[in-house]
């Protein structure tokens, strides 16, 4: 099954709805209304999609007053409308908001928090934009003119954002299309075995090769540092140093995704390439980092910057404006102040451990496998191969029993968890009691 296919069992494609069977009359003409006004690119999760109008933490409640406990959305990074993240910005709407063309604090306090947190920190700048997309796209511009050359190494169901740039380095976004010439995808490391890093370096040199021959040339090595489109891979730690040291080898750039493990997300580190004893070139992230207040950046080394602003420049006219610094700024302190990094390692950990049993109880599932608050749990059927199906009865199950969680995977059949960071050990459990309930009732 394709990427394409398991979205359209996962989601509710509004334009084409059909009925609207099963849904509350409020509902159901809000599904109307998307019908006639979001054309065919606009989707909603589920079968019975959900009508929100609230959230705190680590819920989000329906108008009829159901709360649901949120194990998908990592953007409200801190848990939704954290009463911080809601002050800062309104107190900074209320006194300033205009673009970084200006000198004001706070972006600079900031940037200073932010690289604060990098290893090599005298060596990294900031760039700030608005979403991860664009960050991703900066990251390819900065590659193609440090090197020279145009090749890019991704995987093969990465996801790095929707510019048409970054579209062509997004295989899940291209199911059933060619790759770009200037694109090769290799096999994401997912069996999590001690000969991953070799078959990653492995098969990242064989790509790097064909780049060359082709006349391309090799720019760069561009990943996600957990995996997660992929169907999420973390370890074993430091399987990514092979292809790393590789990328240099070959006169490329290493640029680290971390819009989705970045922030403490995967419990032991700040970042998901400091799981792996990297130092990546360029460090790319996005989502979380405002808490919603869409704000993203790029952190690369000067001399990468200083060649960038000589060949083209940039400007990002809402990039790092004062409101989305503020939220930022607040997202740094929540982490930091509340210890959420150490706390999405140790409850992610206690969340393995208890989906670990549910699996011995489950042959359905092949594997859990994750770091910190990004785990992924796979689904096959008798004969061992992906059951995209399965995944879709099992999420549309724990949206029954009040669980909201997505789907990841080269065939849609990984169980994606990835809860805002204030996730508790009682949150988990209740995560797992449902799973279980859920893969008992389906059979």
């Amino acid at each position: 099954m394709t990427a394409a296919a398991s979205r359209k069992i996962l989601a509710l494609n509004a334009f084409g709805a059909g009925d609207a069977a099963g849904l509350d009359a409020e509902t159901a003409a809000l599904v109307e209304r998307r019908r006639r006004t979001f054309g065919p690119t606009s989707v909603l999760f589920y079968e019975r999609p959900l009508h929100v109008a609230r959230a705190e933490g680590v819920w989000l409640e329906t108008a009829d007053g159901t709360r649901y406990l949120d194990v998908y959305n990592n953007v409200p990074s801190v848990g939704h409308c954290n009463p911080r993240v809601v002050r800062a910005v309104a107190e900074q709407a209320a006194t300033l908001n205009i673009h970084t063309r200006y000198l004001y604090d706070v972006v600079h306090t900031y940037a200073e928090r932010l690289l604060a947190t990098f290893p090599e920190r005298d060596d990294y700048r900031a760039v700030f934009t608005c979403t991860g997309s664009e960050s991703n796209d900066v990251a390819l511009r900065l590659a193609t003119i440090a090197t020279g050359r145009s090749g890019f190494v991704v995987t093969e169901g990465a996801y790095h954002g929707n510019t048409t740039a970054v579209a062509e380095v997004s295989p899940s976004s291209r199911p059933g299309k060619p790759l770009a010439p200037h694109v090769q995808a290799i096999p994401a490391p997912l069996a999590g075995d001690a000969d991953a890093a070799a078959a990653f370096t492995a098969d990242l040199e064989a790509a790097i090769a064909s780049l060359e021959a082709s006349g391309q040339g090799f720019a760069g090595l561009l990943v996600d540092t957990i995996f997660s489109s992929d169907g999420v891979a973390a370890d074993p730690a430091g399987f990514l140093k092979p292809a790393a040291d590789a990328a240099h080898r070959a006169g490329g750039l290493v640029i680290a995704d971390e819009v989705q493990p970045g922030f403490g997300r995967t419990g032991a580190h700040m970042w998901g390439f400091q799981r792996h004893g990297i130092t990546p070139d360029v460090v790319t992230m996005g989502k979380p980092m405002g808490n919603g207040v869409p704000i993203g950046g790029v952190v690369a080394r000067e001399a990468l910057l200083q060649g960038f602003a000589d060949s083209v420049g940039y400007f990002n006219t809402f990039g790092g404006n004062p409101v989305a610094s503020a939220a930022a700024l607040a997202v740094l302190d929540e982490i930091e102040e509340r210890g959420l990094m150490a706390e999405a390692g140790a409850v992610g950990r206690h969340l393995l451990d208890g989906l670990e049993q549910v699996r011995a109880r489950h042959p359905a599932i092949r594997a859990a496998r994750g770091a910190g608050l990004y785990l992924g749990v796979e689904f096959v059927d008798d004969a061992g191969r992906p059951d995209a199906a399965r995944t879709s009865r099992v999420i549309n199950g724990l949206r029954d029993r009040r669980i909201l969680i997505g789907a990841a995977g080269l065939y849609g059949n990984v169980l994606k968890i990835r809860p805002p960071l204030v996730f508790e050990r009682a949150h988990a459990d209740r995560l797992l009691d449902a799973l279980d309930e859920t893969l008992a009732a389906a059979g």
